[in-house]
């Protein structure tokens, strides 16, 4: 098990931003894609950004394209989601997951390991 922990969420008002982290501990996850997925209430959990192990490619769904930014710190073993411009229909559970060891690219499913969740309000 890659233990994954997310953190930085919270209450925002429409306009505003936050930056999620994901920090893996007990194990490096240099040779894993890293996802940033959200769940809203009622709704299924969506793929919303991710990194390729290498850190060279990153994919993002059009409604974080432009918004958000993914990134990662091999060094902190930590992945990133920067938001800004955040709007009420952002609200939702986030969680970060692993996917690896080495897969191709950014996967957008398939993934091996999760994080709890960390909650994302944003107020309009």
């Amino acid at each position: 098990q890659v233990p994954l922990v997310e953190s930085g969420g919270g209450l925002v008002q429409a306009g505003g931003s936050l930056r999620l982290s994901c920090t893996a501990s007990g194990r490096s996850f240099s040779v894993y894609a890293m996802g940033w997925f959200r769940q809203a209430p009622g709704k299924e959990r969506e793929f919303v950004a991710g990194i390729s192990w290498t850190g060279g490619s990153t994919y993002y769904t059009a409604s974080a394209k432009d918004r958000f930014t993914i990134s990662r710190d091999y060094a902190k073993n930590t992945m990133y989601l920067q938001m800004n411009s955040l709007k009420p229909e952002d609200t939702a559970t986030y969680y970060c997951a692993a996917r690896g060891p080495r897969p191709m690219g950014v996967p957008l499913e398939g993934y091996n390991y999760w994080g709890q969740g960390t909650q994302v309000t944003v107020s309009s």
